[in-house]
């Protein structure tokens, strides 16, 4: 169990995806995403392993969410920036976690 004050730490917040690449270097097979966070936070780049589900066409423009007060990772010769939250589908691949209808970039979730 963690308490309420760590949860609190924990800065999820709602992004557009302005970019997707390839990302060959990549073990299993990745996207490198650039995501709009907002005036505050800004664009933030992380790879994701969504390419079972998602098209880069279909990742253009979608928000979602993600965690981005993580330290910085890096995934081979790429920084990743933030952490793209999902859950396991019944297929085993993942479903990204997104609102429902569009908010405004850099919301806070919580």
């Amino acid at each position: 169990m963690i308490s309420w004050q760590d949860f609190e730490k924990v800065e999820m917040r709602v992004g557009t995806i302005l970019e997707v690449i390839d990302f060959p270097a990549a073990r299993k097979p990745a996207f490198q995403l650039h995501i709009d966070f907002g005036e505050a936070i800004g664009i933030r780049k992380t790879s994701a392993q969504i390419t079972k589900r998602y098209s880069q066409e279909a990742l253009i423009g979608r928000q979602i969410v993600a965690v981005v007060n993580f330290p910085k990772k890096q995934i081979g010769k790429f920084m990743s920036e933030c952490l793209v939250l999902g859950s396991v589908g019944d297929d085993g691949d993942v479903v990204l976690l997104a609102t429902d209808v569009t908010v405004v970039n850099g919301s806070r979730i919580g």
